[in-house]
């Protein structure tokens, strides 16, 4: 049996997470900046451990920390789209959500000479628009969805929800989505936040968290065919102390149960010709 494949991701948000938030005074500004400052040792344990993985970068973060971002590229990692400052989609008509993507385009494209094949919506937001201004940019995958755990599906348009009736399903569209979960991201685990609005209490101990991650790769590698197993990972998250010791023993422990890595443009590619 095909033991499947973990996409390792990283969503390097850096500032403009908290521009999205509109907290922009020096505190919050200053936990963006680590993201920066964590993606050499971020890189050093990739390039150990041998796993090719996908960046999700915002526009904004691309202009910001150049270095970094070409740095990301140049160790054969895939750049993908993650909006311009980390704008949630719903508060853009489908003008802006366009214009925000067809900018942030060029950005990956003038980094790495060629459009970018991926996207992931900030913070999982949503639209209408989304899949169909991915088709106009002809973007490849998506993954930002959650209709599946473990097998890739193509996304639909055209869905109705009435609340007064059935759910009525669109049509399947030619990107492929590669489902996330909140389950899988370290970010509503590790992460403490505070607004007025609520509180995120994070800071659980990151082996745990790995250990319920690599949990789930396990059912993956035992139950489902050649399943993919997304993980999302933040620099500004992930890349603090112990942590980093975390993630090196979670991808041991993948490497333990036979599964593969791969980045998901690779992974969406191989999968494609078996969707329906």
């Amino acid at each position: 049996m095909n033991r499947g494949t973990v996409c390792l991701t990283f969503d390097f948000d850096a500032i403009s997470l908290w521009i999205a938030r509109g907290q922009t005074t020096p505190g919050p500004v200053s936990r963006g900046e680590f993201g920066a400052y964590a993606i050499d040792r971020i890189l050093g344990l990739l390039r150990r451990a041998g796993v090719p993985t996908t960046f999700f970068i915002p526009g904004h973060t691309l202009e910001t920390y150049p270095a970094q971002c070409a740095a990301v590229a140049e160790a054969g990692h895939e750049i993908a789209l993650h909006g311009y400052a980390h704008e949630p989609v719903s508060t853009l008509d489908r003008d802006a959500e366009l214009a925000v993507n067809r900018r942030s385009a060029a950005l990956i494209e003038r980094l790495t000479g060629h459009p970018p094949a991926g996207h992931r919506t900030p913070s999982w937001d949503f639209t209408d628009n989304t899949i169909p201004i991915l088709t106009e940019l002809g973007v490849e995958y998506d993954s930002s969805l959650m209709g599946t755990d473990f097998e890739p599906y193509f996304a639909r348009v055209g869905d109705q929800c009435d609340p007064d009736g059935p759910f009525r399903f669109g049509d399947a569209s030619p990107v492929v989505e590669l489902p996330v979960s909140w389950t899988l991201d370290d970010y509503p685990h590790l992460e403490f936040v505070r607004t007025r609005e609520l509180v995120m209490p994070g800071l659980r101990d990151a082996e745990a968290m790995f250990a319920r991650f690599l949990a789930d790769v396990r059912y993956m590698a035992d139950t489902v065919q050649g399943g993919v197993a997304t993980v999302t990972l933040h620099p500004q998250v992930i890349g603090r102390g112990a942590r980093m010791a975390a993630l090196e023993r979670f991808v041991a422990g993948c490497r333990e149960l036979g599964v593969a890595f791969e980045r998901c443009v690779d992974v969406a590619r191989r999968v494609r010709p078996g969707l329906s």
